[in-house]
This record gives structure tokens, C-alpha cells and sequence, in this order.
């Protein structure tokens, strides 16, 4: 019965802790957009604030990060390039803090080296107990159980912290938008980073070349 006991609480200490957590990508080609912006000059934007999921989201919340998914047509008759002819701005048109994509990795990337806290139930041991002719209660065997948590759970969250990490990186690499040139008559997604703790409306300031 103690040993049910003791296994009960390390289940539930590895499930209340700060685990690592799984990435699940935006995709901004299948994103459903609700919001939309066309300019004077024929460039149509269309984004979505996207909120991340586990453990990324809190990281979003406490550093007062928004991802957008962008969505963006050129029809001006010229090619745009985003960050030069092509501004995010607000509604009021002031300009958005837009953050670089390397930025928002290092910002909201999961830190697999904190698992090794984990490392701390190593030393934990399972006891078993017998009551003697005397009734009196003895341990009557051990089993050292911190030996296989201790480095599973840390072999485990940094595995999947570092897997969700890489996945992370990748998307927002393969939907970097700076200095991404636009031609005439193509759309192309997005996937930025927004220092803010609000979801204001987003609009493009366009300067045709």
C-alpha cells in the first residue's frame, strides 16, 4: 500500500510541474481569416492573431508576445517587398513593433536545460515494510525507483522540449517575411511576432517603388 501511495505522488508531482510541451504549428496557408484590409494601391492584407498552445502560450502571455498570420496579395502592378514598400501598421497608422523572427524564438522557446531538475529524484528509493513477532514494523526490502524517474523524466522533457523547439524554429523560418520580395499578381503568408499585450487592428502602408 505505501509503495501505491509513493508511485500515486511522483505521478502526480511529474503531472502538476512545469513539463515540456509539444509544438503545434499555425500553418498560416490553412488559417481561416477574419480579418481583412485592401489598400488604395490594390494590396490586400488579411491576418489573424493566432494564440499558441501549453507552454509556449504562457510564454506569449508573461512576455506580452502576438503571433499574426498574414495573408498578403499584390495586385499594385509592381513587386513589393515586405519591410521596404510594404509597413505594418496600425489602423491610426503607427507603426507596429513588429519583432524579427529570430527574436520570437529566443523569446518564447521552451529551455530544455531546466529539466534537469529532474535529476533531483534520482536518489529516491521504495520501501517495503514488515511487522515482526514483535510487532514491531521493519523495512524489510528497498528499491531505488529515483534511478529510472529521475533520469526518465529528464531524458523525456528535454527530448520533447527540444523536438517542439526545432519545430518551432522551422516554421517560423519557412514563413520569414522580411525582405520578402512579392511579385505583381501573387500572395504570399506570413508568420510575425507583435510586441503587445493587445489585439488591435492591423493595416499595410504601402510605398510603390
Amino acid at each position: 500500500m505505501k509503495i501505491i501511495k509513493c508511485v500515486l505522488l511522483c505521478i502526480a508531482v511529474c503531472s502538476l510541474t512545469n513539463c515540456a510541451s509539444s509544438y503545434k504549428t499555425i500553418d498560416p496557408e490553412s488559417v481561416n481569416y477574419n480579418s481583412r484590409e485592401t489598400t488604395s494601391n490594390e494590396v490586400k492584407l488579411e491576418y489573424k492573431y493566432e494564440r499558441l498552445r501549453k507552454k509556449y502560450a504562457k510564454k506569449s502571455d508573461k512576455k506580452g508576445v502576438k503571433m499574426v498570420a498574414l495573408k498578403i496579395t499584390n495586385n499594385s502592378g509592381s513587386p513589393l517587398t515586405f519591410g521596404k514598400d510594404l509597413l505594418l501598421v496600425y489602423d491610426n497608422g503607427n507603426p507596429i513593433p513588429v519583432m524579427d523572427n529570430q527574436s520570437v524564438y529566443n523569446v518564447l522557446k521552451q529551455s530544455p536545460a531546466t529539466y534537469l531538475l529532474y535529476l533531483l529524484l534520482t536518489p529516491l528509493n521504495f520501501y517495503t515494510y514488515e511487522t515482526n513477532s514483535n510487532g514491531v514494523e521493519e523495512t524489510s526490502s528497498s528499491f531505488p525507483i529515483g534511478l529510472i524517474l529521475g533520469p526518465g523524466i529528464t531524458l523525456t522533457n528535454m527530448v520533447v522540449a527540444s523536438s517542439a523547439n526545432k519545430q518551432f524554429k522551422t516554421e517560423l523560418e519557412t514563413y520569414d517575411l522580411f525582405n520578402t520580395v512579392i511579385p505583381d499578381g501573387e500572395t504570399v503568408y506570413g508568420l510575425i511576432g507583435i510586441r503587445t499585450y493587445t489585439y488591435e487592428s492591423l493595416n499595410l502602408k504601402v510605398n510603390i517603388p
